[in-house]
């Protein structure tokens, strides 16, 4: 036997071994950018997910983000106080309280965030129609799948 592993097991190696190392660098990244704007990374984060999902309860949020309710509640607590997040009480169910981005401050982040944007896009310019269709496929699996590692590791939010 070869002591060398087979191609594809070194290319899975690598796979993993890039997907780690860029895991890393963004959490790096996203952590310094938040600091630029007296945020801390999931405070940062929280907001990115607001963005893209529009408002949500605590409760949401704390299944997204796997944090504990009492941790959801010191965060939009923090966020609130920066002027970055209001808590409204729902027009259909007084008591239901949704959490609202403030647009004009997500504005500000995403201007943060748009030279970063743009060099990634150059970046994808190199590949073709089929490539990034390969790779949005792994991205969108890769968060699928942590999303349900996260869902069976610490379960359903009310079980904490």
């Amino acid at each position: 036997m070869s002591s060398h592993p087979e191609p594809r097991e070194r290319l899975i190696e690598i796979v993993r071994q890039a997907s780690r190392e860029s895991s890393t660098m963004a959490v790096f990244f996203h952590t310094r950018m938040a600091e630029r704007v007296g945020l801390g990374a999931t405070e940062e984060k929280t907001l990115a997910l607001l963005g893209k999902r529009g408002p949500l309860t605590a409760g949401e949020i704390a299944a997204h983000t796997g944090l504990t309710t009492p941790s959801v509640t010191g965060l939009l607590d923090r966020l609130e106080s920066k002027g970055m997040v209001r808590r409204v009480r729902d027009s259909h169910d007084r008591r239901r309280v949704i959490v609202e981005p403030n647009q004009e401050r997500l504005a500000e982040l995403d201007q943060m965030f748009s030279s970063v944007q743009e060099a990634f896009h150059e970046m994808l310019d190199i590949y073709s129609d089929e490539q990034l269709a390969t790779i949005a496929d792994f991205l969108i699996r890769s968060a699928q799948r942590t999303q349900e590692f996260m869902a069976a590791q610490w379960g359903k939010q009310e079980e904490r």
